[in-house]
C-alpha cells in the first residue's frame, strides 16, 4: 500500500507544470540539457520535480540556496536516473551544499597503530547517514563543462547508487542479477589496467582518483561516460557496455548527433 501511495504521489508531482524559470537555468548553466531528445528532456523534468519535492537542502558556510542551486544539482543528479527503474536514491535525505571547496578532518591509522587526524580540502562527498555535501562553486564548473570527464553530481550520486548494495563496493544494484557475474569480471580487469597504467606511467582517459578503490573507481567511471563517452568507448569497450546496460542510456550516440 505504502509504495502505490508513494507511486501515485509522485505521479502527480511529475504532473504538474514545468517551470519556465527552472528550463531558463538548465539552457544557461547545463550545456548537457542541449544534448537531450524532447522526450529525455521531458523525462528529465519530471524526475527532477520529484527529486525536489523529496529531498531537503541546506545552504552550508553562509550560502543563501536559490533555484539555480537547486535546480542545477537536482538536473545533474537525475540524468543518472533516466530510462530506469529508480526510487529517486531512497537512502537520501538531504543536500549541504557550501559555497566553494569546504574543509573535512578525516581520522587516518598508521600501520603502526597510531591514529592521526588530518585536514583535506573537499569538492563533495556521498555519506552513509542520508547526506551528501557538493562545494557550489565545483557543481557550476562541472555543470558549465561537459567534456572535460569531472563533474563532482554525477560522482557523488553515483556513490548514492553504489550503497544501494552496501556489502559490495563498484556494484551498484543491476537490473537483473545475470549481469553481476559480468560486471565483476569487467569492472575488476579495468580497475586492474587503470592500477597498472599509472605505475606505467601511462595515459588514461579515466582520472586517476578512480585507482583509490573499487567504489572510487565506479564513481569515476561514471563521470567518464557521461562526459567523455566517446574516449572511453574507444579505450574501454567493455566497460562502456557495462556502463550503457547499467544505465540504459548511450551518451556517445547522444554526443555524435549534437
Amino acid at each position: 500500500m505504502f509504495r502505490w501511495l508513494r507511486r501515485r504521489r509522485r505521479r502527480k508531482v511529475m504532473a504538474r507544470p514545468f517551470p519556465a524559470e527552472w528550463v531558463a537555468i538548465l539552457e544557461q548553466t547545463f550545456p548537457y540539457w542541449e544534448l537531450l531528445s524532447a522526450e529525455d528532456q521531458e523525462e528529465l523534468e519530471g524526475h527532477i520535480q520529484v527529486f525536489l519535492d523529496e529531498k531537503r537542502f541546506e545552504g552550508m558556510g553562509g550560502l543563501e540556496l536559490t533555484d539555480e542551486i537547486r535546480v542545477s544539482i537536482a538536473a545533474q543528479a537525475c540524468i543518472l536516473l533516466l530510462h530506469r527503474e529508480c526510487d529517486y536514491y531512497p537512502a537520501l535525505s538531504s543536500i549541504l551544499v557550501y559555497p566553494s571547496t569546504y574543509f573535512a578532518t578525516v581520522k587516518r591509522r598508521l600501520p603502526s597503530g597510531a591514529v592521526i587526524e588530518t585536514v583535506e580540502a573537499r569538492l563533495g562527498e556521498s555519506w552513509h547517514s542520508g547526506q551528501l555535501v557538493l562545494s557550489w562553486d565545483d557543481v557550476q564548473h562541472g555543470a558549465a563543462d561537459i567534456h572535460d570527464g569531472h563533474n563532482v553530481v554525477f560522482h557523488e550520486f553515483a556513490h548514492q547508487l553504489d550503497a544501494l548494495v552496501p556489502e559490495s563496493e563498484g556494484a551498484p544494484l543491476l537490473p537483473k542479477r545475470a549481469m553481476y557475474t559480468a560486471w565483476a569480471d569487467v569492472l575488476g580487469e579495468e580497475y586492474e589496467q587503470l592500477l597498472d597504467d599509472i605505475a606505467r606511467g601511462r595515459r588514461t582517459v579515466l582520472d586517476r582518483y578512480g585507482a583509490t578503490n573499487p567504489a572510487e573507481f565506479f564513481a569515476v567511471a561514471t563521470e567518464t561516460f557521461f562526459e567523455r563517452p566517446g574516449a572511453l568507448k574507444r579505450k574501454h569497450p567493455r566497460l562502456y557496455e557495462q556502463l550503457a546496460a547499467f544505465y540504459r542510456q548511450d551518451p556517445e550516440a547522444r554526443y555524435r548527433r549534437a
